[in-house]
């Protein structure tokens, strides 16, 4: 007999009319829209926020070092620790973005990859799929040419001193401080068994 605990079956909200209320593509589109509830209330005005999906990449050197971007970030107004990130192109796979970005941001390439998971940064709102990866054998191979708009510095920083920069509120960013605690459990062997070993093609 199992213990897990039984869940009744939810609906799904139905949308019955969306509109858009501004977009700057290809950053953002705001909209908001009528959604009848299952048990037949309508809402209007629910608020709806699409932005680019993304990656954030836990890269390691063979030493273990990790790279760490240190840099101004405008929407929370200080400098933070950051992780090499960015859009998803459009025809590109999440897998092929890390790579991009890592290169880009970072000068540094790695060929095997570990995929962590995908999660939806706002419950309500959507604002964007964040998919994160982790490296361990990144190699610097050219110099960072990211052509971001922030002034950036590159750190290789050892495990502990990020977990101890994180508890002293170094890092401002939900998706940082996500993917070091990912990180953490995939290097424990705790992460599930849905998260996959990549190789570049």
């Amino acid at each position: 007999m199992s213990d897990e605990p039984k869940h009744h079956e939810m609906e799904h909200w139905q949308v019955i009319e969306e509109r858009e209320v501004f977009a700057l593509e290809p950053w953002m589109r705001i909209s908001t829209q009528d959604i009848r509830l299952p048990d037949g209330r309508v809402v209007h005005n629910f608020g709806r926020i699409q932005l680019p999906d993304y990656v954030i990449i836990f890269a390691q050197t063979s030493n273990g070092r990790v790279i760490v971007e240190r840099q101004y970030k405008h929407g929370v107004g200080s400098v933070s620790l950051m992780f090499p990130s960015g859009m998803i192109e459009p025809g590109e796979q999440p897998l092929q973005a890390a790579q991009r970005e890592l290169l880009e941001e970072t000068g540094y390439h790695a060929s095997q990859w570990q995929a962590l998971g995908s999660f939806v940064s706002n419950g309500n709102y959507g604002c964007g799929t964040a998919h994160f990866f982790l490296t361990k054998d990144a190699v610097n191979v050219t110099e960072p040419d990211s052509g971001d708009l922030e002034e950036m510095e590159i750190l290789l920083l050892p495990e502990l001193e990020l977990v101890k920069a994180l508890g002293e509120g170094k890092v401002a960013t939900v998706g940082a401080a996500t993917i070091i605690g990912l990180a953490m459990l995939a290097r424990s062997g705790s992460l599930p068994v849905s998260s996959s070993s990549l190789r570049e093609p």
